[in-house]
């Protein structure tokens, strides 16, 4: 075997988070096709050399990496930086998709190297390699089959629900929206060279003659707030910024390398200051109080996508691992898998799987993720220190896991677990309901349309609720026209600076402690306050501290922080972030700060010229911008140019628009996207089609409020959720008029059509009315014969063609028996037995059950089962005597 194909192969191995190469054959047949630019290197060697040691150095630091992130989780001696990469975990496909491209650009990085030695002249990046060199590479490395063009269905299921990763909802351009596309650019990125290196990489570079201060000392100067220095906004609950983040995690996620050791080296990166891809650590300065013990903060370049660097004019992208699109995906997921994964097949009604250990006071919790250890979990007690909590016990140790949902995030906080808890048990509420009015759906059908309308109320709670508070009235009604119908040339992708800037300024109105609230809306010793870094990765706190309710409660009364001038961040996010025993914590200012620079986004102005705002050229004219002369006064020390100023900072230090709480800039940036989101989304729940005219009227008496009285135990809501509600009295019961039930009526199927009459419907199958056509699909255990779609003949005014029928499929008939040698087979409606040869023989039975019928057939079968062969169950096959077939 091939040297190279050898070490290939060794990459996949146990540790916890080495990623398996898709088969890519023998490398010699690619590389004896191998066409090399002679002009700039002798022959296809020296590329197979270099793809050979890339090969070698991608394994040797994933290697490290999965064996030293295993050893911290048996010790319980996790560092922030390895809990931010579990909280960012993501899918086997996005795994195949990064590995790949970190194959590709470590290869290519080899080849510069190689190249700039023998030839002591630093190569241009689009001359370095061939088209044909780069589609070779491509092949190679398994990022070809990762950029193909995904081929769209034109069935009827395909124009009513939208596919889970989000391909195809633009036919035309299937891949925009989806899940593992690059982010789209508004602006293209400046890095510090045309290799994609990071802005800041080297101290010493020079943007406008200055150099780029540290991140950690504009957090410092900038952003740090004690936690008791802070103002409450007057008007915005809490639930407002939870909002944003639940938000945020539908539509954006970006995978960080999955290596924490540096690629060239092998070097540990908590462990060194050196930056060296993937490590692009966060500089400590001496002014620091941090400087005496720790040089510099642990960071992880986002991973790069496919192809970026290597193909013409394309530059290193970062990875979106979910669909943009707002469709719940943190619920059910951007992968087949996980959706398939999260679901409860053995349930009639399309459910969600539920916890089969703990209930929170007989409403469900979202199920564990699965696990072989205990002590592997990052979600147990023994990672934090409760204050006034409940003595730990050996039962809470044993049987409380992180949560698994459609996003990785859930576990990040309580206020996340809280509402994916809700949303769970809302999309359970909503099957139901759908099933005492469709019996004849099918468990799937049941699930979508559940998840579409959970899409639906997801659009509308965001648009029509929560952006006018954030953006504004008047800046909403003028950058949000009026929805005009779905325009297949809009983008609905998510945008770079988006995902890396605009839609993190909710940081900066999040409160420091988390407050949780008994019955009434009254403070209680079983859930007292917590500081806002005891609330990260505990799902114990909300199985064994009262469930939900009270982290809900706290949401709906605690008001949001309100963000001015020299009280931007407090210090739980820039001093404690992931604080775990043992390491030191993280700054998410200075994160924030570091990935606008890791993914080279341009700066404060120029997104003010992007969108069509004055830009400062001086600290006066920036003090008119920012209404305060003290802040400009700072950036201009710190960055010597309003033009070096990082976009993230300099957006939200603007003062905010009346009624909104973001200033010009961001709104701009905001509704753009928001605006593309809705635009461009095929399946946008106002877009003829979607829904009926009488369904888009009852999904807009949908509210927050609502969904918290259907799916908790709390009895008083506000009426707007979203606003501030200073006193408990104020708050309405959920039987006011003001909070009205979401009317499910339109969704109920007609059972007759107007010009063929009844619908024909058929024993022991689903049936579903699709457009024109109605699809029918058999029971388990049952056969289709005829057509699996019909349709009403508009001539003759009949269903053609014949209405198919369910033949119950025999078990017993099978080549191979399904039962153990020495047991019987007996095939029953829908599934079969397996028994003991008895007295009682099968033919017997089959008579009994034909001399009877219906229920009484039902009964006698049930009796003689249970009388003849319960006693021997233990001597069952599996599939037991009266087990239905799954």
């Amino acid at each position: 075997m091939d040297t190279a194909l050898m070490v290939f192969l060794s990459l996949v191995g146990p540790a916890l988070v080495l990623l398996s190469f898709p088969d890519h054959g023998s490398l010699n047949a690619v590389f004896d096709n191998y066409s090399v630019s002679r002009s700039l290197y002798p022959g296809s060697a020296f590329v197979k050399e270099a793809l050979q040691r890339a090969l070698e150095l991608t394994d040797a630091a994933y290697a490290h990496t999965g064996e030293r992130v295993t050893k911290s989780l048996s010790e319980g001696a996790l560092r922030p930086s390895d809990l931010l990469a579990q909280f960012k975990q993501i899918e086997a496909r996005t795994r195949t998709q990064i590995q790949a491209a970190e194959l590709l650009d470590n290869t290519v990085e080899l080849i510069r190297e190689m190249v700039y030695t023998h030839n002591m002249v630093q190569p241009n990046p689009h001359e370095l390699l061939s088209d044909e060199d780069a589609e070779n590479l491509l092949q190679v490395t398994g990022c070809s089959a990762e950029l193909q063009k995904p081929s769209c269905p034109r069935d009827c299921l395909s124009e009513r629900y939208r596919s889970i990763t989000g391909e195809c909802n633009n036919r035309e351009h299937p891949r925009w929206g989806a899940a593992n596309i690059p982010y789209s650019r508004w602006l293209p990125p400046e890095y510090e060279d045309v290799w994609g290196t990071p802005k800041g990489w080297d101290p010493e570079h020079t943007y406008h003659n200055v150099s780029l201060p540290p991140v950690r000392l504009v957090s410092q100067e900038v952003l740090f707030t004690h936690n008791e220095n802070i103002s409450l906004d007057s008007t915005l609950s809490h639930l407002l910024v939870e909002w944003g983040q639940w938000i945020d995690h539908d539509m954006v996620l970006t995978p960080q390398s999955p290596s924490t050791a540096s690629f060239k080296t092998g070097a540990d990166c908590t462990h060194t200051c050196s930056r060296d891809t993937p490590c692009f650590p966060i500089r400590i300065p001496p002014s620091d109080p941090r400087h005496s013990f720790q040089s510099c903060m642990p960071f992880f370049r986002s991973a790069p996508s496919c192809g970026a660097g290597i193909l013409p004019h394309r530059h290193r992208e970062q990875l979106n691992a979910i669909t943009s699109f707002v469709d719940a995906s943190m619920v059910y997921g951007s992968s087949t898998s996980k959706a398939s994964g999260l679901r409860n097949h053995s349930s009639p009604f399309g459910s969600m799987a539920l916890n089969s250990q703990h209930s929170d006071h007989e409403l469900a919790y979202m199920p564990f993720t699965p696990r072989q250890q205990a002590h592997l979990d990052p979600c147990g007690p023994r990672n934090s220190t409760p204050s006034g909590a409940s003595d730990r016990s050996t039962q809470w140790e044993n049987t409380t896991s992180c949560f698994q949902a459609g996003d990785s995030r859930a576990n990040e906080h309580l206020g996340m677990i809280a509402l994916h808890t809700l949303f769970l048990r809302e999309h359970n509420r909503l099957v139901k309901e759908l099933y005492l009015l469709n019996p004849h759906w099918s468990p799937d059908t049941l699930y979508q349309e559940a998840r579409k309308i959970m899409g639906a109320i997801h659009q509308i709670l965001t648009w029509e609720h929560y952006l006018p508070l954030v953006l504004g009235k008047n800046a909403m009604s003028l950058l949000m026209p009026p929805y005009e119908g779905y325009d297949p040339e809009v983008d609905p992708s998510i945008a770079n600076v988006f995902a890396t800037a605009a839609f993190r300024f909710a940081h900066v109105t999040v409160q420091p402690v988390v407050t949780r609230l008994g019955p009434g809306y009254t403070t209680a010793s079983q859930h007292p306050l917590l500081p806002l870094h005891h609330s990260l990765f505990a799902s114990w706190r909300v199985v064994q501290e009262g469930g939900i309710d009270p982290v809900l409660r706290g949401l709906l009364l605690s008001p949001a922080k309100l963000q001015i001038p020299g009280q931007m961040m407090v210090e739980e996010l820039t001093e404690r972030l992931f604080q775990a025993q043992g390491g030191m914590p993280l700054d998410l200012g200075a994160l924030n700060l570091q990935r606008g620079r890791d993914h080279g986004l341009p700066g404060y102005t120029s997104w003010r010229r992007f969108c069509g705002l004055s830009v400062p050229n001086s600290t006066s004219e920036l003090a008119k911008i920012m209404g305060d002369f003290t802040l400009a006064h700072k950036f201009q020390h710190l960055y010597g140019t309003p033009h070096n100023i990082d976009l993230w900072v300099g957006a939200i230090s603007e003062p905010a628009l009346p009624g909104g709480r973001v200033g010009p800039l961001l709104s701009c940036l905001l509704a753009r996207q928001f605006r593309a989101l809705r635009d461009g989304d095929r399946f946008w729940w106002q877009k003829d089609g979607v829904f009926t005219s009488t369904q888009r009227r009852h999904l807009h008496t949908i509210s927050l409020s609502r969904i918290i009285c259907d799916n908790s135990h709390i009895a008083l809501v506000p009426a707007d959720p979203f606003s501030r509600t200073e006193r408990p009295e104020d708050m309405l019961s959920c039987s006011h008029p003001l909070i009205p039930h979401f009317d499910l009526s339109p969704w109920k199927e007609p059972d007759t059509d107007p010009r063929c009459g009844p619908i024909p419907r058929i024993q022991s199958g689903y049936s579903l009315l699709c457009d024109s056509a109605i699809l029918y699909q058999c029971h388990s255990g049952f056969k289709l014969l005829g057509a699996s779609s019909i349709s009403c003949d508009p001539k003759s005014h009949f269903w053609n063609p014949a209405p198919p029928a369910c033949q119950d499929i025999n078990e017993c008939e099978e080549v191979i028996s399904p039962c153990p040698q020495h047991l019987e087979c007996l095939n029953t409606p829908g599934s079969f037995i397996c028994s003991e040869p008895s007295s009682l023989s099968a033919v017997s039975i089959v008579t009994a059950v034909m001399v009877v019928t219906g229920g009484v057939a039902i009964l006698v079968m049930s009796m003689i089962c249970y009388q003849r062969y319960f006693p021997k169950k233990q001597e069952l096959a599996t599939r037991g005597c009266c087990q239905e077939k799954t």
